[in-house]
């Protein structure tokens, strides 16, 4: 969802009861994620919503900021056992690590979202680069920097070399990033996916359920070509049912 901020377009994200895992709790090992639960009928909500919005932007992608509305999905707000809105969570690492209640000055907002924003180091900076050299640099600074150990690892995984790209991606926790890279190094880099991907999808669907290294290759696939395409859910589906 996209609104305006304060000098650039802010874009916020709806997240649902379906996509709360991958969107939340995955995503808060590679970053901070602000959770706000808010309702079209919530006045403070809409109050508080755009400041949010605004001072989450300043940081410049440290934080991440996602939308609930409780009304559309209940499961989420059973997780956050929510009595009233708006409610802001700060999720780090899959954990609630800090929150408030009610529609808070823009002060106040500040100070949380100051608490949650990490100082940059050299070795953020240099990851921030993009390029193989100061990726490298960063981790000799930071052995375990999770944006350094993606980062070098997809360009390591396009290249074919997936030993060194594994080894990189098992410094850091696991998340819906680093699966991703594991499975890219794991078909051969992104020209690996063929153009025929369906028919090999189909191929290996006939033997997922008794081997292990067919199951692999069909997860691994489907890592590669991502939530957004239009297959993915359909073979993953076709996946449980074979398996289950």
């Amino acid at each position: 969802m996209a609104q305006a901020g304060s000098s650039v377009d802010t874009v916020t994200m709806d997240v649902t009861d379906a996509t709360f895992e991958r969107d939340v709790l995955d995503r808060s090992v590679e970053v901070p994620v602000v959770v706000d639960l808010w309702a079209e009928w919530c006045g403070p909500c809409r109050t508080l919503g755009p400041i949010l919005e605004r001072v989450i932007d300043a940081t410049g992608g440290k934080i991440e900021l996602v939308k609930v509305n409780v009304d559309e999905n209940p499961q989420v707000a059973a997780t956050f056992q929510v009595q009233s809105i708006p409610a802001v969570y700060a999720l780090k690492d899959r954990k609630v690590v800090d929150g408030f209640i009610g529609a808070l000055p823009e002060q106040q907002v500040q100070a949380f979202v100051d608490r949650l924003a990490p100082a940059e180091t050299e070795a953020d900076r240099l990851a921030a680069k993009g390029d193989e050299a100061s990726f490298r640099a960063a981790l000799d600074l930071e052995r375990d920097h999770p944006a350094a150990v993606v980062g070098l690892a997809e360009l390591l995984a396009t290249r074919g070399e997936e030993a060194e790209a594994l080894e990189l991606l098992a410094r850091i926790p696991e998340s819906a990033e680093t699966r991703r890279v594991a499975a890219l190094a794991r078909v051969g880099g992104q020209e690996a996916v063929p153009d025929d991907v369906e028919t090999q999808l189909d191929a290996l669907l006939d033997r997922v359920k008794d081997d292990d290294d067919a199951r692999q290759q069909y997860v691994d696939l489907l890592e590669v070509l991502g939530p957004d395409d239009p297959r993915t859910p359909r073979y993953r589906k076709a996946l449980a049912t074979k398996i289950y």
